[in-house]
C-alpha cells in the first residue's frame, strides 16, 4: 500500500513536470536572456550615473549592483512561470537577510571592501604619493579593495588593510611638496651669538635647496650646560630636494664657517674623577674631557658631496621595477 502511494505521488510529480515544462523552458530561456543582458544592460543603464570624477572601484560597484538586480528579476520570472511565485517572494525578501549575515561572518572584508570604496570617492591620495599611516612612511604603489602597498624608502613593500588607513589619521607629504625642516647647533657661550646667527642666515641663503620663501629663520632654542643652542628653520621642496642631504650640506658648511671664523661649538661638559687607594700618595685629580679632535695614525680625506637631490624618483623606480605582492585591479 505504501509502495502504491509513492507510485502515485512520483507519477503525479511527472504529469506536473511534464505539463509546466514549456513553461519551465521559456523561464529559462528568459532568464539566461537576463543574465546575459545583465551587463549591456547595466552599463547603458548607470552610464548617466557616472561621472569622469568618479573613482573606478565606485563604477564597477554601481554597474554590478544594477546587473545583480538585472539578475534577480530575471529569476523571479522563471520561478513565476513554474509556479513558484512564493518561494520567488520569499528569495527576493531574504537577500536582504542573507546580506546582513554574510556581512557579520565576512566583517573585515567587509569592512576593507567598504573603506576602499570611501577611499576611492574622498581621494585623500593618489598613486605615487609619499604619505604616512600608523607610523609606516612609504609611496603609494597600489590599492585594491582589499589593501593598501605602499613602498618604505628602504624599498620594502607594506601592505596595510584599507580599513586601517582609512580609521587612521593619513599624512600626506606629497600634497604640498614644500616642508619645513629644522637643525640645532650649539654654540659656546664666549661667542657672539648676534654675529652667529647672522653667519648662519648666510649659510642657508646661499644653499639653493633653501627656499626663499618662506625666510629661513635662526633663533635661539634652549641655554645647555655649556652651550648656546640655535635651531635652524627652513623650508625645501621635498620632490627636489632631499630633508636629509640638505641638512647634511647645511651642518657642513655651518661647521666651516665657524671655523674660519672662531666660534667655538664645545661639547657638553664631562668631569673624570680619579680615585686613589688609601695607601697610595696620588692625590684625587679632577680632569675635564674634551673630544679628541685630532689624530696621527688617521689619514685625511677631502669628502666633498653637495648632492640633495630628492630620494622620490627612486622611490618610485624601484616600486615600478619589484614584484608586486598583492593581486587585484589598482583602483586608484
Amino acid at each position: 500500500m505504501q509502495t502504491q502511494f509513492i507510485f502515485d505521488n512520483l507519477a503525479q510529480f511527472v504529469y506536473i513536470v511534464i505539463e509546466k515544462l514549456p513553461a519551465i523552458f521559456v523561464g529559462i530561456l528568459i532568464f539566461l536572456i537576463f543574465f546575459w543582458l545583465s551587463k549591456p544592460i547595466a552599463g547603458f543603464v548607470a552610464k548617466p550615473f557616472i561621472k569622469p570624477s568618479i573613482s573606478q572601484l565606485m563604477q564597477l560597484v554601481i554597474r554590478r549592483t544594477i546587473s545583480i538586480l538585472i539578475v534577480l528579476v530575471g529569476l523571479y520570472i522563471f520561478l513565476h512561470l513554474v509556479g513558484l511565485t512564493q518561494f520567488a517572494i520569499a528569495i527576493l525578501s531574504g537577500t536582504g537577510v542573507l546580506g546582513l549575515i554574510i556581512g557579520f561572518a565576512f566583517k573585515d572584508i567587509a569592512e576593507n571592501f567598504l573603506s576602499s570604496l570611501l577611499l576611492s570617492v574622498q581621494r585623500p591620495f593618489k598613486l605615487g604619493d609619499i604619505i604616512e599611516v600608523d607610523g609606516y612612511l612609504g609611496m603609494v604603489n597600489k590599492m585594491t579593495s582589499r589593501a593598501t602597498t605602499l613602498v618604505d624608502l628602504n624599498g620594502d613593500h607594506i601592505q596595510l588593510p584599507n580599513a586601517t588607513i582609512y580609521k587612521n589619521a593619513i599624512r600626506n607629504l606629497t600634497a604640498n611638496p614644500n616642508i619645513r625642516c629644522t637643525i640645532d647647533i650649539g654654540i659656546g657661550y664666549d661667542a657672539n651669538v648676534d654675529y652667529a646667527q647672522s653667519l648662519v642666515a648666510e649659510v642657508m641663503q646661499k644653499q639653493h635647496a633653501v627656499l626663499n620663501d618662506p625666510i629661513p629663520q635662526v633663533l635661539v632654542d634652549s641655554l645647555g650646560s655649556s652651550t648656546c643652542n640655535l635651531r635652524l628653520y627652513f623650508w625645501i621642496n621635498s620632490e627636489v630636494n632631499s630633508k636629509q642631504k640638505v641638512a647634511s650640506v647645511l651642518m657642513k658648511s655651518v661647521v666651516e664657517v665657524f671655523m674660519q671664523e672662531g666660534i667655538s661649538m664645545p661639547d657638553d661638559a664631562r668631569e673624570r674623577i680619579i680615585l686613589t687607594s688609601e695607601k697610595g700618595d696620588t692625590t684625587p685629580q679632577i680632569k675635564q674631557d674634551a673630544p679628541n679632535t685630532t689624530t696621527d695614525n688617521i689619514s685625511h680625506h677631502n669628502y666633498h658631496d653637495d648632492d640633495t637631490s630628492s630620494d622620490h624618483d627612486d622611490i618610485r623606480e624601484q616600486a615600478v621595477n619589484s614584484r608586486d605582492p598583492e593581486e587585484g585591479d589598482n583602483i586608484l
